[in-house]
């Protein structure tokens, strides 16, 4: 099983990007899917998340800005990040709970600049 991440970029400050997560198999296999962020010398932190019923969950800092989502037919979860600030920059990272296992795909860099 793999998951690939697409999307990032360099982006201005109230700017807006698309970030990608397909995956190798279709995502019903997935009871969870979620996107993590890393920041330069932070630790990776939990950015939002989709259950299998379509309930989702987010961050403060990022509520109201991104919207995480589902192509149940492309096997693909997004998140749709707008009114970007600097402190978004980051690493991006999606993973699915597999079973027991958690899969992570590689990470997409987002920078945002001012």
């Amino acid at each position: 099983v793999q998951l690939q991440a697409s999307g990032g970029g360099l982006v201005q400050v109230g700017g807006s990007l698309r970030l990608a997560c397909t995956s190798s198999i279709s995502i019903f296999s997935f009871k969870r899917m979620s996107w993590y962020r890393q920041a330069p010398g932070k630790q990776r932190e939990y950015v939002a998340d989709i259950i299998a019923d379509g309930n989702t969950g987010y961050v403060d800092s990022v509520k109201g800005r991104f919207t995480i989502s589902r192509d149940n037919i492309k096997n693909t979860l997004f998140l749709q990040m707008n009114s970007l600030e600097p402190e978004d920059t980051a690493v991006y990272y999606c993973n699915a709970a597999y079973g027991t296992v958690v899969i992570w795909g590689q990470g997409t860099l987002v920078t945002v600049s001012s």
